[in-house]
């Protein structure tokens, strides 16, 4: 603790952090960031860094953006806070909610407003055994995720995520969560199976999981377009279409987690629209707001609000909702993050640096840490492994993802290694061809420093 400045040691003694080895960290202490702007942040010794990551996926205006710092204070200055219990709203609120059935990829009724993506998943299956038993099936209750998944980590969606270390220890994931097989082609595939080949094993693999189970006790099935957390693993070629088809033959309900993936990150307003897929129903957060405010939301269909209808009418209220659903100051800056995306032409500007940012990624195959590069449109993934030709991973004990985003750190990046040593990159919607070949030739440099020292580590060869 000696070592430590006094902010860190303050901050030792007294913040538990999410997703962080607390051991460690007593040793450590957190980076302390002071201000930031654009793509840039600084830590508290004046130290500049690209953040590589929109914070956590999220904050796709970059930071700073004047407009929506005035939107808060505007609303905040108005109507700092109402809800909308026992029918109560308000104009952001609204305002929000139409333009979230505008620009949605799917018929969308109505739109439940949560304060994060965890919240929203989570209400996703409330709604999902609300539905069911409003029309008489009590039995069609299980959710149907994937390994590797990451829906939040409340209880619910906690159980929904697919990734050991979000379960160990916390007696998760409950009753009535199945999961099926992650789509990972590089990991998963067989010697010399096509991705399309590939697809069709997986959808075969999820529809012998429907029958053993009986369709008639499966609600819904959950994805991400592209799974972030889980490793950044974008889905092999036809593999949504072979999953929807299986869904729809069974009559299963396809929920599209878009927390990361909505609002223009894969060169599309949604995911979905990427990928060919047609959800029934979706969850969204982050970019919504591009971070600046808490804030999640849910799809509800035509067909699930007239049934929420009846049994509110028997039940006599819609027992489901939080403090801060709809919160106006959130409602307010989402307004604006939306009417920004629409005027700066979001879309159109992740598809014209993407493909500097896809090639400069694609490059890092010859590296020889890294198995393999993914990725689409401002979303990549740098899986490193110990052996190019077999495959073979480190021994997790080693750390040489971390160690990669420690000298990444170092280089003024931050980055983050996630699920089996990939370095995850996802940098604000409004970077530039520029700024993202400096991103990259950070990311090389932090290899080439990873590389050294796995070796001096005997680690490789």
């Amino acid at each position: 603790m000696a070592t430590l400045t006094n902010f860190a040691a303050r901050d030792v003694e007294t913040v538990l952090h999410p997703a962080t080895n607390l051991a460690t960290h007593r040793t450590t202490g957190p980076l302390l960031l002071e201000r930031a702007e654009g793509i840039h942040v600084w830590d508290a010794s004046g130290k500049e860094y690209i953040e590589g990551l929109a914070g956590l996926w999220c904050t796709a205006l970059g930071y700073g953006n004047s407009e929506l710092v005035e939107a808060a204070r505007e609303q905040m200055t108005k109507l700092s806070f109402t809800h909308l219990f026992g029918g109560r709203s308000h104009e952001p609120a609204i305002q929000l909610a139409e333009k979230i059935k505008e620009i949605s990829p799917i018929p969308t009724s109505k739109v439940f407003f949560t304060s994060s993506g965890s919240e929203a998943n989570d209400s996703q299956i409330k709604l999902q055994w609300y539905y069911n038993n409003a029309i008489g099936k009590p039995k069609k209750k299980k959710i149907i995720s994937r390994m590797r998944a990451y829906h939040g980590v409340t209880i619910a969606a906690g159980s929904l995520t697919g990734l050991p270390i979000f379960h160990a220890d916390f007696d998760l994931p409950i009753a009535g969560i199945l999961h099926t097989d992650a789509p990972h082609y590089y990991r998963n595939g067989r010697d010399g199976e096509t991705e399309e080949e590939f697809a069709s094993r997986l959808a075969g693999k999820l529809e012998a999981m429907i029958e053993r189970e009986g369709a008639d006790t499966i609600a819904a099935f959950i994805a991400e377009p592209v799974m972030g957390a889980g490793g950044v693993i974008v889905p092999p070629k036809t593999y949504f279409e072979k999953v929807q088809a299986i869904l729809r033959h069974y009559d299963i309900a396809f929920i599209a987690d878009e927390v990361i993936c909505g609002f223009g990150r894969t060169g599309n307003m949604w995911g979905t629209q990427t990928f060919g897929m047609q959800p029934d129903t979706i969850s969204m957060a982050k970019a919504i707001t591009s971070a600046y405010m808490p804030l999640g939301a849910v799809t509800v269909p035509e067909h699930v609000y007239q049934a929420m209808i009846d049994e509110s009418k028997k039940l006599g209220v819609f027992a489901h909702g939080f403090t801060y659903s709809g919160h106006p100051v959130a409602s307010a800056v989402a307004v604006k993050t939306l009417e920004i995306y629409e005027r700066i032409d979001i879309v159109g500007m992740v598809r014209k640096v993407s493909p500097t940012f896809m090639k400069r990624l694609k490059a890092l195959d010859a590296h020889p840490l890294v198995g393999e590069t993914r990725g689409v449109g401002l979303i990549g993934g740098i899986e490193i492994v110990k052996d190019k030709k077999s495959r073979q991973m480190f021994d997790p004990r080693q750390g040489v993802g971390a160690k990669v985003s420690l000298f990444a750190q170092e280089e003024g990046l931050i980055c983050r290694a996630i699920a089996g040593d990939t370095i995850a990159l996802c940098p604000p919607l409004v970077i530039t061809s520029d700024q993202i070949n400096t991103m990259f030739d950070r990311v090389e440099r932090a290899l080439d420093r990873g590389l050294d020292w796995a070796r001096k580590e005997g680690a490789v060869a």
